[in-house]
C-alpha cells in the first residue's frame, strides 16, 4: 500500500475548517487505496517513509515546511509544494520577475530599493502609476505588509517600515475591484475557480479592521462561468513559476485582467472547491502518478 504523507503543524489542526479539509483529503485518498499519516514537525523523519508528501502548513523558506518539502525532495518523494515554487512564490520580488519575464499582464510594477527611496523617485511613481500606490514587503503572505498609500508622506511612513525588513520593496499600480479571481492550476491544469470577495472596510483578501480581523467571502464559480481569459491568464502565471499546485490571484477590470499575486500551496478551507468535488482526488493522483 502506498502511503501519503500529510504535512501539519499545530495552527493548522487547530483551526476547524482546515481540520475537516484535512479529513477530507485522508478520506478520499483512503478512498483511493492509499495510507495516510499526519506529519507534524516532531515527526519529520517520517517523511523518509513515505511515497508522497502533501504540505498542509504555511510554506516559507525561513519556516519547517521548506525542510520537509527539501527532505522529501531529496530522497526522490513527490512533494506538494516543491522547495523550488515555495522558494519563489515566497519571495515576491522574485516571484514578479518569472512573471515578467513571461510576459504575464501584471498591473504596473517596481522593485524599489532602499538606495532609491527619495522624493524625486517616488513623485515619479506617483506620476507614472497614478494614486494610490500599493506597497508590499516582499516576504508577506495573508495580505500582512500589504498597504495602501495615496500620497508621498504615507509612502515613506511605509516604505521605512519595510525597508527594514527587506533590501526592496515592491510597488504597485492600484486596480479597483469588488473581487479577486482564484484560478487553482495544479500541473498546468485548471482545479478549481473561485471568487474572493473584498469587504467593503479594505482592500484586502483579510485585513485588521479597528482590532477586527476581517475575511474576504469565497463563492466557489465553476469553470463555464468563468470568462476564458481569466482562466487561460491564470494557468500561464501558474506554468511561470512550475507545475506544483498554485492559487493565481487576478483582477478583471473593464475587461482586461491583471495577476496580482501567485501562491503556492493555497488554501482549500473555505469553500474554493465547492464545484469541484474532485479537488483532493487530482491532487493525490497528481502525487503518486509521478
Amino acid at each position: 500500500m502506498s502511503r501519503l504523507g500529510i504535512f501539519v503543524d499545530r495552527k493548522t489542526m487547530s483551526n476547524s475548517e482546515q481540520l475537516n479539509a484535512l479529513i477530507h483529503c485522508r478520506d478520499v485518498a483512503e478512498e483511493m487505496g492509499h495510507g495516510v499519516d499526519f506529519i507534524f514537525p516532531v515527526d519529520i523523519s517520517k517523511i523518509t517513509k513515505m511515497d508522497a508528501l502533501f504540505i498542509r502548513a504555511r510554506t516559507d523558506p525561513m519556516n519547517v515546511t521548506y525542510v520537509a518539502a527539501r527532505m522529501a525532495a531529496f530522497h526522490g518523494i513527490p512533494v506538494i509544494d516543491d522547495p523550488q515554487s515555495i522558494q519563489i512564490c515566497s519571495d515576491k520580488v522574485n516571484m514578479y520577475s518569472h512573471l515578467i519575464r513571461k510576459q504575464v499582464p501584471l498591473p504596473g510594477t517596481v522593485f524599489l530599493s532602499k538606495r532609491d527611496l527619495s522624493v524625486e523617485c517616488v513623485t515619479k511613481l506617483f506620476d507614472e502609476l497614478g494614486s494610490p500606490l500599493i506597497l508590499k514587503e516582499p516576504s508577506t503572505s495573508f495580505s500582512l505588509r500589504v498597504e495602501k498609500v495615496s500620497d508621498i508622506a504615507g509612502f515613506f511612513r511605509v516604505a521605512r517600515r519595510f525597508i527594514r525588513l527587506s533590501d526592496w520593496i515592491v510597488v504597485q499600480q492600484f486596480v479597483a475591484s469588488k473581487y479577486d479571481w482564484r484560478i487553482g492550476v495544479l500541473d498546468g491544469k485548471l482545479l478549481y475557480v473561485c471568487k474572493y470577495t473584498i469587504p467593503s472596510v479594505t482592500f484586502k483578501i483579510q485585513a485588521s479592521v479597528n482590532g477586527h480581523l476581517v475575511y474576504c467571502g469565497v463563492e466557489s464559480v465553476p469553470e463555464q462561468s468563468v470568462p476564458p481569459h481569466v482562466v487561460r491568464l491564470g494557468i500561464d502565471a501558474a506554468n511561470a513559476i512550475g507545475r506544483g499546485l498554485y492559487g493565481v490571484d487576478i483582477k478583471n477590470n473593464n475587461g482586461d485582467a491583471y495577476v496580482i499575486e501567485v501562491n503556492d500551496n493555497p488554501s482549500l478551507e473555505s469553500g474554493e472547491d465547492t464545484c469541484y468535488p474532485q479537488v483532493y482526488e487530482q491532487i493525490v493522483t497528481h502525487l503518486f502518478a509521478k
